[in-house]
């Protein structure tokens, strides 16, 4: 797996010490499984986090949505004015998160920021990705807390 390569992305997200500690609760609350949800957002800010059901076969590797909880996020996006700026889930056992093989694979929002927390060590470790599943390819971006 290699970064993409050229310039940085000019793309930073902005969340709210709010939103990103409902995502670092969700992981703590869901470990030693993998958490995972949708973060909604107008400009690269976030507005909401959409928590949704890790409903994998396997959820301590790995993290597959609910299918009702993403319609449910979605429609409530829209009726909020809200585009789908982020998607996150939780590596429990990492201390340095980083996109696995499958989160390359299934990464099919080529738009939106990808959080992964690590909880690994005393302290979360949450970093923001853009994932090219198409190039199979990352690259980590900025991420702001900003008061609101």
């Amino acid at each position: 797996m290699s970064l993409l390569n050229g310039a940085k992305l000019a793309f930073m997200l902005r969340i709210t010490r709010l939103q990103f500690d409902q995502i670092v609760a969700q992981a703590r609350e869901a470990s030693p499984h993998e958490c995972c949800g949708l973060i909604g957002g107008k400009e690269g800010i976030t507005t909401s986090v959409y928590r949704t059901r890790n409903i994998a076969s396997d959820p301590l590797v790995t993290y597959e949505a609910a299918p009702e909880d993403l319609f449910t996020a979605q429609r409530q996006m829209r009726e909020r004015g809200e585009e789908l700026i982020g998607i996150y889930h939780s590596h429990p056992r990492s201390s340095d998160p980083q996109p696995s093989a499958t989160d390359v694979r299934l990464a099919y929002y080529p738009s939106a920021v990808y959080l992964i927390v690590g909880l690994n060590d005393d302290e979360p470790c949450v970093r923001a990705f853009r994932i090219s599943e198409s190039e199979n390819r990352w690259e980590r971006i900025d991420l702001e807390l900003i008061d609101k």
